[in-house]
């Protein structure tokens, strides 16, 4: 018989059984295992928009920590005032945070650490001052615009991402707050608001995560519309719009796309190794 006219085994779907097909050949019953929008879970625009409050708060803090820094750069607020004032909201942060399991021992120790970080951040304080003095002031605040973004983009906001880190999240915002205190008029300055920094962005997010709520939130928003107001009508609109853009279009947008959501699985994809073997 002649072997271009002999009957083709029947195909398979192992590769070293299908010779006498192409690569790319699938018969039928390929396809017959193919699954769309596995555990596909849909949300709600009230979950949307519960959800993006996370990252309106988080702008708050940001906001407020660069309403700080204007008033210590104009000098319309003394930095011994500002550093009194952050010293007792972190004292009483710290016991809010504690709650009933506050301990006079674990008090003492924390405030160890907090005495340490003070003292050494006074002491370098004079050099994170004059670290980036060559640079212009154009260029320090968009770079620090860009870090502050970067802070935002990785800030961990309860959701399981490979996007998240909180290292990289806290590093951005520590960057962004050297670059801004090399252009404030003294190292007294530069120090008071580098401690403001490590409130704001590395102890206040503990604090926040246990308190959060939306009346949390319209407080928040609040105050800073009253004090954006004081220094400019242009950026107080700027930063209802980014709210506005953050807590109503995203969500709506969000919510309106998941009908498009079209995910597909089937044999071609990798295996999964789970306890009773890879599927």
């Amino acid at each position: 018989m002649d072997p271009a006219s002999r009957p083709r085994k029947p195909w398979r779907k192992n590769l070293y059984e299908n010779a006498e097909y192409e690569d790319n050949f699938t018969d039928p019953t390929f396809l017959k295992d193919m699954k769309t929008n596995v555990n596909l879970r849909s949300y709600s625009a009230a979950e949307a928009f519960t959800g993006a409050t996370r990252l309106s708060q988080q702008i708050c803090v940001v906001t407020g920590f660069l309403i700080v820094f204007h008033h210590l750069y104009t000098e319309r607020v003394g930095p011994k005032a500002i550093f009194c004032q952050s010293a007792a909201g972190t004292m009483v942060g710290y016991f809010i945070y504690a709650g009933k399991d506050a301990q006079v021992a674990k008090f003492i120790e924390d405030s160890k650490t907090a005495i340490a970080v003070l003292v050494f951040g006074f002491i370098f304080s004079p050099l994170l001052h004059t670290l980036t003095n060559s640079i212009s002031t154009d260029t320090i605040f968009s770079m620090t615009f860009f870090v502050l973004v970067l802070h935002l983009v990785f800030f961990d906001y309860g959701v399981s991402a490979a996007l998240v880190s909180k290292a990289i999240s806290l590093n951005a915002a520590i960057f962004g707050a050297i670059c801004l205190a090399s252009r404030l008029s003294s190292s007294l300055h530069a120090f008071v608001l580098l401690e403001l920094a490590a409130v704001f962005f590395a102890l206040g997010p503990f604090l926040v995560s246990k308190l959060y709520s939306i009346h949390l939130l319209v407080l928040s928003i609040a105050a800073c519309c009253y004090f954006l107001n004081s220094i400019s009508p242009v950026i107080l609109y700027t930063y209802i719009s980014l709210l506005a853009f953050v807590n109503l279009f995203c969500p709506w947008l969000f919510v309106r796309l998941q009908k498009f959501k079209n995910n597909i699985n089937g044999p071609w994809d990798e295996a999964i190794v789970t306890e009773d073997g890879p599927t």
